[in-house]
């Protein structure tokens, strides 16, 4: 699946993608363990390129393919940094990040929206429900690196 670079075939552009394991997170006992991250879209082609990708790129990774499974698996997994689609059947982006932010167990995790969507209002509603960021696709994988990076170094320090 990582082979393709056309934009027409994938909303997420896998050309020129470098390995790189450049994050890490403290768990228990001081042991320096990769970030986790969880990845919720209803396509299974673009939570596989992204899960294999920021494996590959040393990060401990989780997808789901459901809005209802996805706020479970964030609730058990309890991941560094959510992943979330906005067009989702059944509960939207939206209603997902207001029941994480809702959790006392999820309400800290950051949330970066991956949308289809273009329009200004559905950025502004992006924030307005706890999102930290709004990414459009299609992306490249490269972008999506250097986002998730900076997302979490910004977490990790307003967590100290």
């Amino acid at each position: 699946m990582l082979d393709s670079n056309s934009e027409k075939d994938h909303p997420v552009d896998v050309s020129g993608v470098i390995k790189t394991k450049e994050f890490k997170t403290m768990g228990h006992f001081g042991k320096v363990k990769p970030a986790k991250i969880l990845v919720i879209d209803d396509e299974p082609e673009i939570t596989d390129i992204i899960e294999t990708f920021l494996e590959n790129a040393g990060y401990d990774v989780k997808s789901e393919n459901s809005s209802t499974i996805g706020i479970e698996r964030a609730k058990n997994y309890l991941p560094d940094l959510v992943l979330l689609d906005i067009m989702m059947p059944f509960m939207d982006g939206y209603e997902i990040c207001k029941e994480l932010k809702r959790s006392e167990k999820t309400k800290h995790i950051p949330v970066v929206f991956l949308t289809g969507k273009d329009a200004q209002s559905d950025e502004g509603r992006s924030f307005d429900v706890g999102g930290v960021l709004f990414i459009k696709k299609p992306f490249s994988c490269e972008r999506l690196m250097e986002i998730v990076k900076v997302v979490l170094l910004t977490a990790e320090k307003a967590n100290k």
